[in-house]
């Protein structure tokens, strides 16, 4: 059975792109939750009810009303992804058939630093302004050219920035609204191999780009002087990624009839998160979160011709719906130090073996988390954090092919399988700086 569906090698990977470049930073697989260095150490427990530094303007902009100056935090946070296969892959019937040769890919994964801005300003006693420049999306895989999976992926790479205004209104001394707008960019550039023709390969390169709007929204509630509970959303957004394929043969010429240009539509699903944050005692604050990610909105993707309008790729991915729940602390060691904790569950919308891709070998993660919180001067602080995500080892048994040209149906003779597993490890160090004014 034929599960995934491909015309010329990069339309799958450009419809791929789509549904895990675009997405909302708290889901899995590509998608970024690093977008403070305040909350890793935590594993982001509580994010949508601490409200204690300019971030919040991500996790939760009603946390605003908390902060009665003009603060800035700026920071970043550096990634390394380890993923490594072990396995095989059939070779297609065009290319001779039997075992593909090559060797596993390399080291998959790499090291990415991801870097975020964000402004409070207070107007009057009640509203506050905010801006977050942020990285959603930013990590790539790449295998060695050669691998047994070349016609499945060999680079996946996705950069992305996305810029949220918002403004908060606190209504009484206890409770807080706030709404903003996202605006984001996505670029992507995604290669494999192709069948060009009985016992002929080539390469495909997909560029593409896209922007979109999306809008979030959040409350915070000081339900007594010990807790406090926050809820937060964000939007799903409507793209329409465009991009141009190009395809060469071994000897690096262009082959104009496998290249072009397609688009796809999708709709990234919404988000939402509840967070608490409950003093036990004067020094020690337990924190928890939730976040539900919509993921089942993509359950097939269709790349068309920008040109022609016919089709060029169906892409079944079949996304469950994802959890993350987190539990932390903060422990207040004295008025210049505070030290932090925190553990996470986070899930992968990736169903199983079936439906797992080389560009996105994801599987559910386990987060342990580390950090503190220093007073530098009077109005500076500085925080860092570290976090090891332990991923579950990810089987993978993943077929596709090349759609015959004019036609939704699948040219058997250019389809692979690749069989094996992923081991899987992430490490992420985050440090950020916040100044009140």
């Amino acid at each position: 059975m034929i599960r995934s569906f491909q015309t010329q090698g990069p339309v799958t990977a450009f419809a791929f792109a789509v549904a895990i470049g675009a997405g909302q930073a708290q889901a899995g697989g590509f998608a970024l939750t690093e977008q403070g260095a305040s909350g890793i150490g935590n594993a982001f427990a509580g994010a949508s009810a601490l409200g204690e530094d300019a971030s919040t303007v991500f996790f939760n902009p009603a946390g605003m009303s908390r902060l009665k100056n003009f603060e800035v935090s700026l920071g970043g946070s550096l990634i390394k992804l380890d993923t490594k296969f072990t396995g095989s892959a059939t070779n297609p019937a065009a290319m001779g058939g039997g075992v593909a040769t090559g060797g596993n890919g390399g080291q998959a994964g790499g090291t990415a630093a991801i870097p975020h801005l964000y402004l409070v300003a207070p107007v009057g006693e009640r509203i506050r302004v905010g801006l977050g420049v942020s990285v959603p999306f930013g990590l790539k895989t790449e295998y060695d050219a050669d691998w047994v999976g070349r016609y499945q992926g060999i680079r996946s790479e996705l950069r992305t920035i996305n810029v949220n205004p918002t403004i908060s209104w606190a209504l009484s001394d206890g409770l807080a609204v706030a709404v903003g707008v996202n605006y984001q960019t996505i670029d992507t550039e995604l290669t494999n191999a192709v069948v060009l023709g009985a016992g002929v390969a080539g390469t495909t390169k997909l560029k593409a780009d896209d922007s979109a709007w999306g809008w979030n929204a959040g409350v915070m509630w000081q339900a007594a002087p010990a807790t406090r509970l926050g809820f937060s959303y964000r939007s799903g957004v409507k793209y329409g990624l465009s991009g141009d394929i190009t395809t060469t043969n071994a000897a690096g010429a262009v082959v104009g009839a496998a290249s072009g240009s397609a688009r796809a539509d999708i709709e990234l699903p919404s988000i939402w998160s509840v967070g608490l944050v409950q003093g036990l005692t004067p020094d020690l604050d337990l924190l928890a979160e939730a976040t539900h990610t919509r993921w089942s909105v993509i359950d097939q993707i269709v790349v068309t011709d920008a040109a022609s309008g016919g089709v060029r790729d169906i892409l079944a991915l079949d996304f469950d719906n994802a959890w993350r729940f987190s539990v932390g602390a903060n422990y207040r060691l004295s008025d210049a130090l505070m030290l932090r904790a925190g553990v996470a569950y986070d899930q992968s919308p990736v169903k199983n073996a079936q439906t797992r891709t080389v560009r996105l070998p994801d599987a559910d993660r386990t987060w342990l988390a580390l950090g503190l919180r220093f007073k530098v001067c009077e109005r500076g602080v500085l925080d860092v954090g570290y976090a090891h995500l332990f991923v579950r080892d990810a089987d993978i048994d993943f077929t596709r092919g090349q759609l015959v040209p004019g036609t939704t149906n699948v040219n058997p003779a250019t389809a692979t399988t690749l069989t094996g597993g992923y081991a899987t490890s992430v490490d992420v160090l985050s440090v950020q700086y916040n100044q009140r004014f």
